[in-house]
């Protein structure tokens, strides 16, 4: 009886377990399914409103307290702006006289972001515009950022931060990043209103990141949609419309909240991206390929050179103060008799040494050529992006040889994607 109650425990207990992961089971597939669902781009995602962009900001200034590092006399520019600066302040200097290496001339540059308003606070980038060495440990004075039309914007002042740094000069200094660049965090206040009213909008135009027919039909539809009605228009692969009146919601502002946050599938083009100059290639996974051959031979020529020791030929030189006489008997003197042997001669090229003669270096040029057998690679019909890669790794391309291959592909119309080479 103990028997049969335990092997029922055992049984009841594998019915709970199989529940339990069938369970888990028909729970895992939703959330899959839930997965596949997010991968969907929301229209904030591929899309801005026209009309609510950044601006960009510009100025020029000083920065001072450098470590010796600023710009030197030659730069008359900074030297003029410092003597303006001065005088500004009631102090009259000459430019001609004034010989200062902790100040250089910078520029100034910041982005305005849309709705700003009059004291917020703005993070500039300083990099200098004269032959300083280095920013690190300056201040910027403060200085005026002009709009496009010329309208200052801005005011930036505060005290930098360089992301490097340089030591030493010529072959025995060390540069890290760039020190001639710097940032002001918040550096900069905003002094004038440039936000726009959205409450006088009509209509709300969405401008897409990536022009594409579809993907702008795709919106318009998705907008229709969730409204149940037709207020939004493709007007052609770049902008949507939408009407405020017909789309009926209390304000601008949540009209676009509401549109930005519908969700849509995208279908993007397929493409393939060629760096030639760093050998990136970037391809898109929706890449189909025709039926094609690809034959990869790899010839590689390696030309060495290297030096020799020759010697140079021995010639007689007449002392200082010699005569000709003296000449002659030297040059007789390095001559063999008939007969005899020139002992001199033999212990000079004994052992292979050329002591007492001048030598040089003599290149040797040595030319290899390799050239490995064809290496031959198949693709089907339909075939994508990373039977393509794997194709290509295993005949042996490098990232290079991939870039001259694909260009042939395209060629030869077997690539069916758009090609672009940078």
């Amino acid at each position: 009886m103990k028997r049969v109650f335990s092997n029922l425990k055992v049984w009841l207990r594998s019915i709970a377990w199989a529940l339990v992961l069938s369970g888990i089971a028909s729970v895992l597939i939703p959330v899959a399914a839930a997965d596949n669902s997010n991968r969907r781009v929301l229209v904030r995602d591929i899309t801005s409103v026209e009309g609510v962009r950044d601006n960009m900001l510009v100025g020029y200034g000083l920065v001072v307290g450098l470590n010796r590092t600023g710009d030197s006399q030659q730069t008359y520019f900074t030297v003029q702006t410092l003597a303006n600066a001065m005088q500004r302040m009631g102090v009259l200097i000459s430019p001609g006289i004034v010989e200062v290496k902790n100040v250089a001339a910078v520029f100034i540059t910041a982005s305005l972001p849309p709705f700003a308003r009059p004291g917020e606070k703005l993070d500039v980038t300083v990099s200098s515009a004269g032959d300083a060495k280095s920013l690190e440990g300056g201040v910027l004075l403060m200085s005026a950022l002009h709009g496009p039309d010329g309208q200052v914007y801005a005011e930036a002042q505060g005290p930098l931060a360089v992301g490097g740094y340089s030591a030493g000069n010529g072959a025995n200094g060390k540069q890290v990043n760039s020190p001639t660049v710097g940032i002001v965090s918040n550096g900069a206040i905003v002094e004038r209103d440039t936000s726009i009213d959205l409450h006088d909008f009509k209509t709300v135009s969405l401008l897409l990141r990536n022009p594409d027919f579809t993907t702008a039909r795709q919106i318009a539809d998705v907008i229709n949609q969730d409204f149940h009605k037709t207020v939004a228009s493709a007007l052609d692969s770049t902008r949507v419309d939408i009407s405020v009146a017909d789309a009926g919601e209390s304000s601008v502002p949540v009209l676009i909240s509401r549109i930005q946050n519908l969700a849509l599938s995208v279908h993007t083009p397929a493409r393939i991206v060629v760096n030639e100059r760093t050998g990136t290639i970037v391809l898109g996974g929706d890449v189909k390929l025709t039926p094609v051959s690809v034959i990869h031979g790899n010839l590689s020529i390696q030309v060495v050179t290297s030096y020799a020791v020759a010697p140079l030929p021995v010639t007689a030189e007449v002392p200082m103060g010699g005569s000709r006489d003296s000449r002659r008997d030297g040059s007789r003197a390095g001559m063999a008799e008939p007969g005899r042997s020139n002992d001199g001669a033999q212990n000079q090229g004994g052992g292979g040494g050329f002591a007492g003669q001048a030598a040089a270096l003599v290149p040797e040029t040595n030319l290899t050529a390799n050239d490995s057998p064809a290496q031959t690679m198949r693709l089907d019909e339909g075939a994508n992006v990373e039977e393509l890669v794997n194709g290509l790794h295993a005949i042996g391309t490098t990232a290079r040889d991939v870039v001259a291959i694909l260009q042939a592909i395209k060629a030869e119309g077997g690539l069916q994607a758009d090609l672009e080479v940078q």
